[in-house]
């Protein structure tokens, strides 16, 4: 991977190596993908101070996330059915992640299950839950996050109704993968990428198997979904998942001052300010348009992470700069994981990273607790 340069370049690494359809679910968003353009651009449109013959030798990205150490201000978020872009994916995912020194969150939607990758990896990591409408099965996986010793749980609290992603229907999006002639052609055409899922411990959703009747003849993942997850949750359920659940609690899908003002109450250690990656409402802000007010009305109550259009260590600086304690990536990491597995994983990551230390450097500061809009040219 000696000529990756950027994210970009493993994006495209993964195009080529991954069936369209799963790279598609990683990249595409919904509807018009509105939203999901205005992350990355509004991002792009926050401008930077150069800041010279400043003393920068000693510049360093650890800090702290949820009171543990982290050696950067990063968090592999939760993505759904990573071993379909790699086979195993999210063990390979998480053992990236933990020996660059971060937290990785595990999808519910995930492939290979809580105990596969408990079993595979040394250190804690956090887990990521969706609510369903069968709240015992909900509890039994909360309890299986408790056994596996996660340190984080994050609700996802954007997803009681599903964005429809038009390229998902386009390309037949089912796991186990529907069979068409036009899939057998693509796969054949991507005989590593076969031969690492076939190798991998599962192919459809690990975390609810023999929990929930997983059919394999589903028109769509999106249909499936829409009749499983609960349109009736609100925060009264925050309390009954806070009874159940005895460590730290992170709320993600954030995108309102209203919204985190009741979030703050829930007695949650931190918020993701995020919109699924424009996945979800489309029309709805970028993440970074939304992040400043929310930060005004909550920073100093709970921990604020980021999330949305993150693709260089610019972005997350600038995130950062507008008063995020740590960013999520998602995209950024999937593409490495097609591309690479785990070694694309940790590529992405030392891409990121360099391009966070050159970024302070120039800008003047040593640590990630001098990243302020001080930074920023306004």
């Amino acid at each position: 991977m000696k000529h990756i340069t950027c994210i970009e370049d493993l994006r495209q690494l993964h195009m080529r190596r991954v069936p369209r359809a799963f790279f598609d679910y990683a990249d595409r968003g919904s509807y018009t993908e509105d939203t999901l353009r205005a992350n990355s651009e509004d991002l792009a449109q926050i401008k930077f101070r150069q800041r010279i013959l400043v003393d920068v030798s000693k510049r360093d990205l650890s800090t702290t996330i949820l009171g543990e150490p982290s050696a950067m201000p990063l968090i592999l978020a939760p993505v759904g059915l990573l071993g379909m872009q790699h086979g195993d994916g999210e063990i390979h995912a998480c053992r990236a992640a933990q020996a660059a020194g971060i937290p990785f969150t595990q999808s519910t939607m995930s492939i290979c299950s809580i105990e596969d990758i408990a079993a595979a990896v040394d250190k804690p990591f956090w887990f990521q839950l969706y609510v369903m409408k069968d709240r015992g099965f909900i509890k039994a996986l909360i309890e299986r996050a408790i056994a596996a010793k996660c340190s984080a749980l994050v609700v996802t609290v954007d997803l009681q109704v599903i964005g429809q992603r038009h390229q998902d229907i386009k390309n037949g999006m089912t796991v186990p993968p529907e069979w068409s002639l036009s899939k057998l052609v693509d796969f054949a055409t991507k005989p590593g990428w076969v031969s690492g899922v076939l190798r991998g411990k599962r192919r459809t959703f690990g975390n609810l198997a023999g929990h929930l009747k997983v059919s394999e003849d589903i028109t769509s993942l999106s249909t499936w979904i829409s009749s499983q997850f609960d349109t009736s949750l609100n925060w009264k359920d925050l309390d009954w998942i806070r009874s159940i659940w005895p460590g730290k609690l992170v709320l993600k899908g954030i995108l309102d001052v209203e919204d985190a003002e009741l979030a703050a109450k829930t007695g949650a250690q931190a918020i993701v300010v995020s919109n699924h990656g424009g996945r979800q409402l489309d029309g709805a802000p970028s993440s970074i348009e939304v992040l400043p007010e929310i930060v005004d009305a909550v920073g100093s109550r709970m921990e604020i992470m980021f999330d949305g259009g993150i693709r260089t260590g610019m972005d997350v600086v600038r995130a950062l700069a507008l008063g995020a304690k740590s960013c999520m990536i998602g995209r950024a990491y999937a593409y490495g994981l097609g591309a690479g597995g785990q070694e694309g994983v940790a590529k992405a990551l030392d891409i990121l990273s360099k391009e966070m230390l050159t970024t302070m450097g120039l800008c003047g500061v040593n640590t990630v607790a001098e990243i302020d809009d001080n930074l920023l040219a306004v």
